[in-house]
């Protein structure tokens, strides 16, 4: 199955269904989602996370339930 780009808006309510939290690479703006266990990443608020995707300009995209970020 394809990967499809889904709104910001989706990626966070399948996020939060998965018990996965926005994340930060320590020292850079790499994003991704986290279940905030990882050492190499800072969990960040939901509004910094989105800023990041769109300064970088990325989008969150989908297939059956997993998620990918890529650029737009």
């Amino acid at each position: 199955m394809a990967m499809e780009k889904i709104e910001f808006s989706r990626a966070k309510i399948i996020a939060e269904k998965k018990g996965l939290k926005p994340g930060k690479v320590k020292g850079t703006e790499g994003i991704q989602f986290t279940k905030g266990n990882n050492n190499r990443l800072d969990v960040i608020d939901w509004d910094e996370f989105e800023t990041i995707l769109n300064k970088r300009g990325l989008s969150v995209y989908e297939s059956a339930g997993w998620m990918k970020i890529m650029k737009a």
